[in-house]
């Protein structure tokens, strides 16, 4: 028998007990109204009291927040001013060299340097927008498991039996008690915002570990900030550095190049951020609950347990679907993003050539880390189905580099002038072919103009 949700447990069954009723409803009443007193403290101690959505934003922000100033993290300091005049300093240079490397100009945007929590609290609307539809299936997919209180109020006992899931239904095998009722229709409502709230925590516990690993703005390689936004988190980026046995300055400048060219390419290509935006909810928006998994987990996790719900999050409920649509959705998706990540690689190739020695050994980790992902990464994908990994980074490398040998910086970044002339993943496959299909270099004209 499934244990019963919410720690709501049975009576003992001891006739000794004083309890005259206890052989015919082994129940304990008195066990629900402790159960649904401890679950309503921790609904509100959790911050989900006044939270309707299918993610408490407060609860994210304030989780990753603790979890990013906490003992495990090594705290979060805040910038000094004189990292944030290096960084500013290293940004300037990279524009010098990127001006050489192609034809896309800087853009107007300040430089800066961020913590870990600035960068939380810079991104938090755009993950909104991204993860509020998935959560919400998903919530939609749980909660369409169990009867709400509307549907409740005209069910009599038999009625409600049945609507109720395996769960509740093994706590009343002789049916629910007409005074039950009124008891359980709470315990359903909370058990929706249980689940919203270990959604919740969940994202603030991925969104944290994301914020100990993410590099740059662009480093991710999806819009997460208003155009011409680039900023370095300088503390990431050390670690980045310390674990190649690279100076700090170096690494630094190489992440400057790279979140210059990032933030050339979206401002300047005025159709790319609201298609790679599209193309990321387009992906969403086929990201599904496995039902077979859900049954499965459901009927072994204890509801009672937060640990528990936040595992439950993070097992791989949530999947793309495996239809021809969805299938074409990911492919556009990961060449977009290869092909934004291609041509990053390859202009910082050039702008920083012999110049930067430890370009190179930096580029080859750049790669690594970018085709495989971090366990942040792969945790934030699990948790909300989605993987933003470029496959086909190297790919795409190459054929810019291709077009650029052949016809320059101006032909290759000709390539971004509509989304027609990019290259697709059979050309990303095909280096040589797409320059022989392609009609030669091309009047880049105004890098505004769409």
């Amino acid at each position: 028998m499934s244990n019963p949700p919410f720690g709501f447990g049975f009576g003992s069954g001891d006739s000794n007990s004083g309890d005259s009723n206890s052989g015919q409803n082994p129940f304990d009443m008195n066990s629900i109204g402790a159960a649904l007193q401890q679950l309503g403290a921790f609904l509100q101690n959790a911050g989900t009291s006044g939270s309707t959505g299918p993610v408490n934003w407060e609860m994210v922000r304030d989780i990753a927040r603790q979890q990013l100033a906490g003992p495990d993290a090594g705290g979060d300091p805040v910038v000094a001013d004189a990292q944030a005049r290096a960084v500013t300093e290293a940004v300037h240079l990279a524009d010098v060299w990127l001006d050489e490397a192609t034809v896309l100009p800087a853009t107007a945007g300040a430089p800066l340097a961020w913590s870990r929590s600035q960068w939380l609290e810079q991104t938090l609307p755009m993950w909104q927008r991204y993860v509020e539809p998935i959560a919400l299936h998903m919530q939609q997919v749980v909660g369409g498991a169990m009867p709400n209180a509307a549907d409740m109020s005209g069910m009599d006992s038999e009625a409600l039996n049945a609507a109720l899931p395996e769960q509740f239904r093994a706590m009343f095998p002789g049916g629910v008690p007409a005074e039950m009722m009124s008891m359980i229709q709470p315990m359903l409502g909370m058990a929706q915002q249980l689940g919203a709230a270990a959604f919740s925590m969940q994202l603030g516990n991925a969104l944290a570990a994301l914020a100990q690993e993410v590099v740059s703005a662009g480093d991710i390689g999806i819009p997460l900030l208003p155009a011409a936004t680039c900023a370095i988190l300088l503390r990431n980026a050390e670690q980045l550095g310390e674990g190649i046995g690279v100076d700090a300055s170096d690494v630094r400048l190489y992440l400057a190049l790279r979140e210059s060219a990032h933030q050339r390419l979206f401002s300047h290509v005025p159709w790319l951020r609201a298609r790679m935006i599209g193309a990321i909810e387009e992906y969403a928006r086929g990201i599904r609950v496995d039902p077979e998994r859900l049954q499965e987990v459901m009927s072994e996790v204890d509801l009672s347990d937060p640990q528990a719900l936040q595992e439950l999050m993070s097992s791989g409920l949530l999947q793309p679907q495996d239809t021809g649509e969805q299938r074409a959705a990911i492919a556009r998706l990961e060449t977009l993003l290869a092909l934004v990540e291609g041509w990053v690689d390859d202009v910082v190739s050039v702008a920083a050539g012999a110049r930067l020695p430890t370009a190179q050994a930096l580029q080859e980790t750049m790669r690594r880390r970018r085709a495989a992902g971090g366990p942040a990464e792969r945790t934030f994908s699990s948790l909300v189905g989605m993987d933003l990994r470029p496959r086909a980074l190297r790919e795409a490398a190459t054929l810019f580099a291709a077009v650029r040998s052949t016809g320059g910086i101006e032909a290759r970044d000709a390539l971004w002038v509509h989304p027609d002339m990019l290259p697709d993943a059979e050309d990303l496959a095909d280096p040589l072919g797409f320059l022989e299909r392609s009609s030669g270099p091309l009047d880049l004209g105004s890098p505004d103009e769409g």
